[in-house]
């Protein structure tokens, strides 16, 4: 007899030898068991959610000298488990003490409305071909920046949230959060993991490929953190926000207990790992954003302490949701910022990092990087590059910061933009007008012009790439990183060397 999952395996990495497996069973579980390779381990109810109870395992698993599969089951109450697609087996591949791994990253794992779907011919081409290319030359990890989901329909799908809806401003922003409410929120984020994480190629890289992943606006609803303050910290938005963030840190963190947080008692998930020769970094650019700050003072203390501390070699992924390089919005916020439609239309410019009241933050995030990347460079490692990985605007794009005040020839840091896996990007008349009423002209942090902010422009591609798509990260034996955009339904076949 066997007994089915309701959500995963969901497979994680944690360091360089910690991994994961965490999944949702309904009330009838009692025990449950993974075993990898032969090796039995009891898993931990870490949560009760409405219709279930939330398991987790950690596991050390030490690389050897060569890469090697790992296999591992399931039991639920001493039966084998499935999963809704009648998997009860799932493989992982963990890569040799010196071998190269290979990275995947996505971002926009959903659609913003329900029409989108309905346009898009084929929604999980993208996860599908993530899975041919597993098979034929394994992922060591599958980091996901953001928007794994889209909660966007929360306030239709939740009756008491849609009489919320028709209510003036002055009473929404008076209205308790109460128990009808809490219990339909509830309801609702559990459903939206069950039902958006079902897909059979999607389910299975995230069961077969250890995967990080750092929350965004859609996670929670659009726009989060960059609502006027008086509705980001009425009663409802805070009582849906602690909701979804309940269900972010079981499904995407894997509990307050994941060993890579920078500081588990803190309100933000900020996180940061060494795996073999690369240093991933996530910033949490969500929890605590307000219109007047990305991070909190004291996240910004243990990300500061852990590049001063951690990163002294090795090269620096750095996962920021919303792109630090990227075209200007400033004249297009100027202009609404003046019209009656502010609240209505600003949402999403001022979720950028160059907003003008984030702006001093972003030089902030920028110096701080290339301090550390500074500090390695002196050392002469052959690992040596910075990378900020980033998705949330629905195209692929690369841009640079070059720093030539002290060198002979200039500090970099790359950003690459990856956006999305399943949402569709904008379309041509959409962009056009995007472009319309912005810019990518080369930008200067400091008065002497010495550190210079580029977009570029990929191999074999427009500067911007207009389609859906995921990206690959794989140091080749030039020593550069080449970054590879996988696109849907296109010839474009964008890529990049990053020396």
């Amino acid at each position: 007899m066997s007994s089915s999952l309701m959500i995963g395996p969901l497979l994680g990495v944690e360091s360089d030898i910690d991994y994961t497996v965490c999944f949702l069973t309904d009330k009838t579980v009692s025990s449950a068991t993974v075993i990898l390779d032969g090796v039995s381990v009891q898993a931990t109810q870490i949560q009760t959610t409405p219709k279930g109870y939330f398991w987790r395992v950690k596991t050390e698993i030490p690389a050897d000298s060569s890469g090697k599969f790992v296999s591992y089951t399931i039991n639920l109450n001493n039966n084998k488990a499935n999963d809704k697609h009648g998997r009860d087996r799932w493989t992982f591949y963990v890569p040799g003490l010196d071998e190269k791994p290979i990275f995947a990253y996505t971002s926009c794992n959903g659609f913003s409305s329900a029409d989108i779907l309905t346009k898009t011919e084929n929604p999980y081409a993208l996860w599908e071909d993530m899975q041919r290319k597993h098979y034929q030359q394994p992922f060591s990890i599958l980091m996901m920046g953001g928007d794994q989901l889209y909660a966007d329909e929360i306030w239709s799908a939740v009756p008491e949230l849609e009489k919320w809806l028709q209510l003036t401003k002055v009473e929404k922003t008076s209205r308790t959060f109460n128990a009808t409410m809490r219990d339909q929120v509830n309801r609702f984020y559990e459903k939206l993991y069950c039902q958006r994480w079902d897909n059979p190629s999607m389910s299975l890289m995230m069961a077969s490929i250890p995967t990080v992943m750092m929350w965004d606006d859609h996670d929670i609803f659009d726009g989060w953190g960059s609502y006027p303050e008086d509705m980001q910290q009425c009663d409802v938005y805070q009582g849906v926000y602690e909701i979804a963030k309940h269900y972010f840190e079981l499904f995407q963190i894997r509990s307050s207990k994941n060993i890579s947080l920078l500081d588990n008692q803190a309100n933000h998930y900020a996180f940061a790992f060494l795996f073999r020769d690369y240093h991933i970094l996530a910033l949490d650019n969500r929890a605590e954003r307000t219109l007047e700050q990305v991070m909190s003072f004291s996240q910004w203390q243990v990300v500061n302490d852990y590049l001063e501390k951690k990163v002294n070699n090795g090269d620096l992924l750095v996962m920021s949701a919303v792109p630090v390089v990227y075209r200007d919005f400033s004249f297009t916020e100027a202009s609404f910022d003046v019209t009656p439609w502010e609240e209505e239309l600003t949402d999403d410019l001022k979720d950028h990092w160059r907003s003008k009241e984030h702006q001093g933050e972003r030089a902030r995030l920028i110096m701080r990087l290339l301090q550390n990347a500074e500090k390695r460079y002196n050392i002469k490692s052959q690992h040596q590059k910075t990378v900020i990985l980033s998705g949330d605007v629905h195209l692929g794009c690369l841009g640079v910061i070059n720093d030539s005040r002290k060198h002979d020839r200039p500090l970099k840091i790359h950003q690459v933009v990856s956006s999305g896996i399943l949402h569709p990007s904008p379309s041509r008349i959409a962009w056009l007008g995007i472009m319309a009423v912005t810019n990518d002209r080369d930008e200067f942090l400091n008065e002497d012009e010495t550190i210079k902010i580029s977009m570029l422009k990929p191999f074999g591609s427009d500067q911007y790439i207009r389609a859906r798509n995921y990206l690959t990260l794989e140091e080749g034996t030039d020593d550069k990183l080449w970054v590879n955009w996988i696109c849907d339904q296109s010839t474009q076949k964008p890529s990049y060397p990053l020396e």
